[in-house]
């Protein structure tokens, strides 16, 4: 049977606790059987040391004494004994027959001591140091260290069955937090194939986890695909109308030319045709010189000195509003570092705004082109003194086929601004409409470098 995410999720970090967990507890044991074995090791060799510093000084009796003191009340795993070459017991604790004969010093070793019970059938850590022709065997039985290392072999295994059932509550902790954010998310994306477009998943304000970075991700995603529905459907509305009157004019007009008989009123039609056919072309190019614009990848971009820009710019249109009785003028308020910019359409908007400002404010005798940055950030805007737009029907100039009340005697198609908006925020900017008292400043603002 087929595991789903969030049991998988849960089956991991419960492997990975109780891997982690099993590790950990070799790691102590081994810690502690070897710290108890080197305990072990130093105990045996300083006895030894000194119950041969006793015999050195003292002799037999001497050393018989001092392993008598050595030997606590009820201690029975001490071993202290003298023994001939052969192993047999001479004096102290120990077994019968040690199994040393033939054997020189010995510092530390564990093993058997004996071959008869018990001493056969338990373990010593001993050493054996030459004392004249004789040898002194001293240690301790493996039993009560044996006993501890049991205690805490238990204590281990209890502490790693605690830590597996604690793995199992993490894991199943962890399988509800990654369910629940998994399900908010799946929720949301069923709103939105469900036709509800409002639809956001939550996220934690400043969180820097995956979830959030999905969240963020996944909000933005919805946020441009509302945009853009809205837009389409405002599109197929304003298409669908605008469209109207340069179609009905063209049936018109070429009824009309169909019916005249004068070659030359006939031919008047026809150039009437021609005018109309050209707004609706224009229209549809807007169209999709917006389109893409809006979908033109990232690697199009490229670093742009944005004065070098604007210079380009002027010595291009300075002629044009010359012809058109305007006094054209540049002015470089600074001089910012070099901008990731697609110099194409970021031309091509600019443009737009230079031609709005030719075509609308043609009366006004001035136009400026500048180039400034104020608070971080770059503008690049048009100034120019005709009747500019009022503050309630900026909004409504932005918009796609918006067209103000002034303007729809004029041709056009409202989608100038639509497209310099739209490169703007292929910059990750904006487009902002201001007061020139009197004109209007059309600035398209970009975050600085």
């Amino acid at each position: 049977m087929r595991l789903s995410v969030t049991a998988r999720i849960a089956l991991l970090a419960i492997v990975l606790a109780l891997v982690s967990n099993l590790v950990l507890v070799a790691f102590v044991w081994r810690q502690i059987h070897d710290e108890a074995i080197d305990a072990l090791r130093r105990d045996t060799i300083e006895q030894a040391d000194a119950l041969v510093s006793v015999w050195r000084t003292g002799g037999l009796p001497a050393l018989n004494r001092a392993m008598e003191e050595a030997r606590a009340p009820g201690d029975l795993s001490l071993i202290v004994a003298v023994v001939d070459p052969e192993g047999n017991r001479i004096a102290g604790v120990g077994p019968p027959v040690a199994a040393t004969a033939g054997q020189g010093s010995i510092d530390f070793r564990i093993g058997r001591l004996g071959s008869s019970p018990p001493w056969s059938l338990r373990d010593a850590g001993y050493s054996v140091r030459r004392i004249g022709d004789l040898r002194l065997l001293s240690g301790r039985l493996l039993d009560d260290w044996e006993q501890e290392q049991r205690g805490i072999e238990r204590a281990l295994v209890l502490a790693m069955l605690l830590s597996l059932g604690l793995g199992v509550a993490g894991g199943l902790v962890v399988t509800r937090y990654v369910g629940r954010r998994l399900n908010s998310v799946a929720d949301v994306i069923e709103g939105v194939a469900d036709g509800d477009l409002s639809r956001r998943v939550a996220s934690v304000p400043g969180g820097g986890d995956a979830f959030d970075r999905l969240s963020r991700r996944l909000n933005a995603m919805l946020d441009k695909v509302e945009r853009l529905m809205i837009e389409l459907r405002l599109v197929t509305d304003s298409l669908a109308h605008d469209l109207r009157s340069p179609l009905a004019r063209l049936r018109t007009k070429t009824e009309n030319a169909v019916l005249m008989a004068d070659p030359g009123q006939r031919e008047a039609a026809l150039g009437g045709l021609l005018i109309e056919t050209d707004l609706v072309m224009r229209m549809l190019t807007m169209l999709i010189e917006i389109s893409r614009s809006e979908s033109v990848s990232r690697d199009r971009l490229a670093s742009i000195d944005p004065a070098e820009l604007i210079e380009e710019i002027a010595e291009l249109y300075a002629p044009v509003a010359e012809e058109s009785g305007l006094r054209f003028s540049v002015v470089l308020e600074s001089h910012p570092s070099r901008l990731i910019l697609h110099r194409e359409l970021m031309t091509q908007a600019i443009t737009n705004l230079i031609d709005n400002a030719l075509r609308h404010a043609a009366g006004g005798g001035e136009i400026t082109l500048r180039l400034k940055e104020r608070g971080g950030e770059i503008r690049f805007q048009v100034e120019d003194r005709g009747p500019g737009i009022a503050e309630a029907d900026r909004e409504q100039a932005l918009r796609r086929f918006g067209r103000l009340d002034g303007a729809r005697s004029t041709p056009g198609a409202g989608l100038g601004l639509s497209l310099i908006e739209a490169v703007a925020r292929l910059h990750g900017g904006r487009v902002e409409l201001e007061d020139n008292d009197p004109g209007l400043v059309a600035a398209i603002v970009l975050p600085g470098s």
